[in-house]
């Protein structure tokens, strides 16, 4: 099976001691984000845990405990944008996180860490011509650390348009542009630019719209065939493998304005005080009520075929 720990927060920047603990303990409780009773207990042993994947907008606090990831199999998307502190208040300096994603990436392989540029918004600041030069120096900058780049283009949710007034869709002309001039560049530097959930449109332009997280993409950097159960995707027009999430709504510390995970800074601020590395749970602990269910836990990897 997968793992995932980035649909929700960012666990390598901010509950690193906690994730480790996890893997030392060998298991973790997951919270149902609508039905906070429902508790799901995943196992964490590379015997039915085929990847772990991660999402982050800092790698660093997570680094240099990779050891004790051995036997795991891993999968990384590491976002870097142009945005200032106006727009991703906590996120760290791009320079350090690309210096991060560097570090990383000879460690884990390259075909196990994929840059995102997401969202993309225009905006005054952030203009058009902005996105382009900007995405050319971070895709110089990561020339050779990474093969492919997802990119994607702000969704407007409600709690999205509440935090961040004044951002508008990104037009159907802009979107073209950005993506012939995104091909171009990534074609310089071996970047794939690839696209998820955003529809087939631009793949005239030689962007690649098959998802970011697909089987394919998670055969490659496990070097391994996988016979994943059919399910239907979590968002229309996507194929990514996203369920087993251990991660935790209303918990990144980040405090970007585009964020769909978070509903406000107070809630974050309540459940960080609630946070306790040592316990199963990544906020709080068992509570009165609580339905704890095993998941149905095997691995994917078919050995009846060989990779490639």
């Amino acid at each position: 099976m997968i793992i995932n720990t980035g649909n929700r927060t960012d666990i390598p920047a901010y509950f690193s001691d906690w994730f480790y603990n996890r893997i030392k303990e060998g298991y973790v409780y997951a919270r149902n984000p609508y039905y906070p009773s429902q508790v799901t207990k995943y196992r964490l042993s590379p015997d039915v845990v085929d990847c772990i994947c991660f999402c982050t907008k800092n790698p660093e606090p997570i680094i240099s405990r990779l050891g004790e990831l051995k036997g795991f199999s891993q999968f990384w998307f590491v976002t870097i944008t142009p945005y200032d502190k106006d727009i991703e208040p906590n996120v760290p300096n791009k320079e350090k996180v690309m210096e991060s994603f560097k570090k990383l990436s000879p460690i884990i392989g390259l075909e196990k860490i994929t840059w995102r540029y997401d969202p993309i918004f225009i905006s005054e600041k952030y203009s058009l011509n902005s996105h382009i030069e900007n995405f050319g120096k971070i895709a110089t900058s990561l020339s050779g650390y990474t093969q492919e780049c997802i990119i994607s283009f702000v969704d407007l949710y409600e709690k999205t348009k509440r935090n961040f007034h004044g951002v508008r869709e990104v037009s159907k002309e802009e979107r073209e542009i950005i993506a012939k001039e995104f091909v171009t560049i990534g074609n310089k530097n071996n970047i794939k630019i690839k696209t998820c959930a955003e529809g087939y449109e631009l793949s005239k332009f030689g962007v690649d719209c098959s998802g970011c997280m697909t089987q394919p993409v998670l055969e490659r950097a496990i070097h391994s065939n996988l016979k994943v159960p059919k399910k239907k995707g979590s968002r229309e027009s996507c194929d990514c493998l996203l369920g087993n999430d251990i991660g935790m709504y209303n918990t990144c510390y980040h405090g970007c304005l585009y964020c769909y995970a978070n509903y406000s800074k107070d809630i974050v601020r309540d459940n960080f005080r609630k946070h306790n590395k040592n316990s199963p749970f990544l906020i709080g602990d068992s509570m009165e009520g609580d339905i704890v269910k095993e998941a149905i836990q095997h691995s994917y990897i078919d050995n009846q075929i060989s990779f490639f």
